[in-house]
């Protein structure tokens, strides 16, 4: 007759040795932790595939102690506390896990970015919508706030940029309505009275400008001049005054060292083959030739 005997510290089958040490109190049909009648700690499989004793559930299972079971967490969860989709604590390779709804998820909400390394959605920075690797690498703003570079910074009144260094709205240069720094060259649009040249705002045109509008632009500009303009009244053929070197013939500068004014019937020679419009021989006949438009 086998007699199973139990003591404080080993479960004994005499005919075979002593049960595997994970075994409980009801003995055992063997030696390995499959064949244990009850577990000390946890069991982990099914009647019908077959059962092992265990001391801590594996990865993707959690520990019901009052059964002392091994149970199945929802699928995806690498680790979980239930088996409901909404109670995982990490998840398979492949997925991240959601903190804020404890779930585990492909691809994570608005607000959030995955994180490979921690397999975890962590935030993205409070003024990002969306962000991409790092909470701060911004690539959408939350209403009220734009986007600079890869950074979320709040929407500066007229008049003033937002400051990286000193994280706040600063204000432009007194010239500038709107702009992107606080130098006098830093403008995007002029401040009222103001008008653009080149690269920043002015009260009236340089020399060589004159004051005109573009296409499509709102903002007054100071525009260039005709090459050789000291001053003029617009585009085209409108100087009023030439610089050094050139002199004013029918409102264009002529350099006067090349102005040699050939004979009236030179110049109607020039002028009748249409030679004024190709530049051929204008040198000789600038007064012509200007004075026609040609």
């Amino acid at each position: 007759i086998d007699v199973i005997l139990s003591t404080a510290s080993v479960v004994c089958d005499c005919t075979s040795g002593p049960c595997h040490p994970e075994c409980g109190d009801q003995g055992c049909d063997g030696p390995d932790a499959d064949h244990c009648l009850n577990c000390i700690h946890f069991s982990l499989g099914s009647l019908k595939a077959g059962r092992t004793c265990v001391s801590h559930c594996p990865l993707g299972y959690f520990e019901d102690g009052e059964a002392r079971r091994c149970r199945r967490c929802h699928r995806g969860c690498e680790k979980c506390v239930a088996r409901r989709p909404n109670e995982c604590r990490s998840c398979r390779r492949g997925l991240y896990f959601d903190s804020k709804e404890s779930t585990c998820v492909e691809t994570c909400p608005v607000g959030y970015f995955h994180d490979d390394g921690q397999r975890r959605c962590l935030k993205c920075h409070e003024n990002c919508l969306k962000c991409l690797r790092d909470a701060d690498r911004c690539t959408a703003c939350k209403d009220g706030i734009s986007l600079a570079g890869m950074t979320c910074v709040p929407e500066c009144a007229n008049g003033t940029f937002f400051n990286l260094e000193e994280m706040k709205c600063s204000p432009c240069h007194i010239s500038c309505s709107t702009c992107t720094g606080p130098g006098l060259e830093e403008c995007i649009q002029c401040a009222p009275d103001y008008l653009q040249q080149e690269w920043r705002c002015v009260r009236s045109c340089a020399p060589g400008y004159y004051r005109g509008e573009a296409a499509g632009f709102t903002q007054r500009m100071c525009r260039k001049c005709e090459e050789h303009c000291l001053s003029c009244q617009g585009p085209g053929t409108s100087c009023t005054q030439c610089k050094d070197r050139y002199s004013l013939v029918s409102r264009t500068c002529i350099m006067n060292a090349t102005c040699n004014n050939a004979d009236e019937v030179f110049c109607e020679m020039v002028k009748s083959n249409r030679l004024c419009e190709k530049k051929l021989f204008r040198q000789f006949c600038c007064r012509t030739c200007l004075m026609t438009a040609g």
